[in-house]
């Protein structure tokens, strides 16, 4: 650029100067201008790569979270005291865990690991679990909590004139002492440093067994198992 002036100090000769400024702008090598825009483009990049990834796995976080729904069910006794269960839906996992509060205040596990078919109790107050295969009627009492979960579905009440009750006895298997570490995550969770012994279902422990306890189970289905377990003989 070339600018020109008037010199102030010479006013009687008119005369005037002019400069070529541009020769006194020093210039910017090429090689910066590259650097600046690769850095420019690769920390662009970054951020799209980091808000791509945090809200992946908020969103995977979220469906982590909505998989799982606790269900309470309030069922009357045979005396018409109501007493609480809840159940915890985990759908990812394919498990509902059980939590059943006697009268008492005595809370027992049942839980149904739906993907290996198998139900484990673990009463309270015991180091024990005992395991038993699912049967079709297990699957059965199970759909009908999981179709109540679909619905979001928190809180359900059996009526007490409509409620199927039915008995279960279960045989503890003499030496049937299961190794924790042959079975899957959920019941080993479940069962730490508890022994865990394989049942058998029975018509009834006979007069010469007694019953060890029992634990009542009940679905949305209107349906109450009242499963009880006793020692059979070695």
């Amino acid at each position: 650029m070339v600018r020109c002036w008037k010199r102030t100090e010479v006013m009687t000769t008119g005369g005037s100067e002019c400069a070529d400024m541009g020769q006194n702008v020093p210039k910017v090598p090429k090689f910066l201008y590259r650097v600046f825009w690769s850095c420019l483009s690769v920390t662009v990049v970054v951020l799209i790569v980091a808000v791509s990834v945090y809200t992946h796995l908020g969103f995977s976080h979220h469906d982590r979270e909505s998989v799982k729904q606790i269900v309470r069910i309030s069922t009357p006794d045979q005396s018409g005291s109501f007493f609480n269960q809840s159940a915890l839906v985990d759908k990812q996992n394919n498990v509902i865990t059980y939590s059943v509060t006697s009268h008492d205040n005595h809370t027992s596990t049942v839980l149904f690991d739906l993907k290996h078919g198998l139900v484990c109790y673990k009463p309270d107050n015991h180091d024990t679990c005992f395991l038993r295969k699912m049967e079709g009627s297990d699957f059965d009492n199970v759909n009908s909590l999981l179709n109540v979960s679909d619905q979001q579905v928190n809180q359900f009440w059996l009526v007490g004139n409509e409620t199927r009750r039915q008995s279960e006895f279960l045989g503890v298997i003499a030496g049937s002492q299961v190794d924790t570490s042959t079975l899957q995550e959920p019941i080993q969770d479940l069962c730490q440093q508890s022994s865990i012994y394989w049942t058998k279902r029975a018509n009834g422990p006979g007069k010469q067994r007694l019953i060890y306890f029992c634990i009542d189970i009940c679905f949305p289905s209107n349906i109450c198992v009242s499963v009880c377990f006793y020692y059979l003989p070695e």
